[in-house]
């Protein structure tokens, strides 16, 4: 059964990845459309095979992208997935059963929390870490930020959110090689937006970033539960959060150089 309800993916050579995001909404959405921004391997190949509608657009950014997405959907009420995201069968039963009443309506956005799921897991670990995110949405009453950087649902003034119940599996991580490769680029990113917004990062946060990072991410994202490899996970969070503030002062001493 088609729900009144457009899903669209952004998308750039996740192949291996996209299959489960595009097959978890192909069922239930009533249009699913991927966002490619030229893709090297078969990721638009995968992506028709499966029924979605593939449009190219050169990257702008992560927000710009999303709502370039939005303006390609023929439906109001949209879902928003990620590539390495996928809709656990539970809550495609859930929103099934609200688009299908119409009680959606009840609420103009709808948040999801979106669970860990590592390589060598199956699902969700009953202590995943986890996040809410607006990814059920009227786009009259709220779209995607303009930002470069941060791609988060903005809801207008005065509208009314209510949070699903049950999960999204976020795969965000393939291997340690890509994840280190992931956070040194978004660095970047955050780096650039940071300067562009003229904001600074005080020094002294070069020397607290890591040690309040790693425990932040071994005690209160419950890394600790993975044993030695939530380990890993916090050294690489940490090493994440300080490379930002790294990465920040040597612009800053660039910048002095160039005086």
């Amino acid at each position: 059964m088609s729900l009144p309800v457009s899903a669209f993916i952004i998308a750039c050579n996740e192949a291996d990845r996209i299959g489960r995001a595009i097959s978890s909404v192909i069922d239930w959405a009533d249009e699913v459309i991927v966002i490619d921004s030229g893709s090297s391997d078969d990721t638009v190949a995968v992506a028709q095979a499966l029924g979605a509608r593939v449009i190219h657009n050169p990257w702008p950014g992560y927000g710009p992208q999303k709502r370039f997405g939005e303006d390609q959907c023929r439906n109001d009420w949209l879902f928003n997935l990620d590539a390495d995201e996928e809709v656990t069968p539970e809550l495609r039963t859930e929103i099934e059963s609200l688009v299908s009443s119409g009680r959606h309506r009840q609420a103009d956005h709808w948040r999801v929390m979106i669970l860990d799921v590592f390589a060598h897991e199956e699902k969700p670990a009953a202590w995943a870490y986890g996040y809410h995110q607006i990814r059920l949405y009227d786009r009259r009453k709220g779209r995607f930020s303009a930002s470069t950087v941060h791609d988060t649902v903005r809801p207008e003034p005065g509208t009314r959110g209510e949070d699903l119940r049950h999960p999204m599996a976020h795969r965000s991580i393939r291997d340690l090689d890509f994840q280190v490769g992931k956070y040194n680029r978004y660095s970047n990113m955050q780096v650039a937006d940071m300067r562009a917004r003229g904001r600074s990062l005080s020094r002294w946060r070069l020397l607290s970033e890591f040690p309040v990072a790693f425990f932040k991410a071994y005690l209160v994202r419950r890394y600790a539960r993975y044993g030695w490899w939530g380990l890993i996970l916090s050294v690489n969070y940490a090493h994440a959060r300080f490379l930002r503030v790294a990465k920040a002062y040597e612009a800053e001493l660039a910048d002095r150089a160039s005086d």
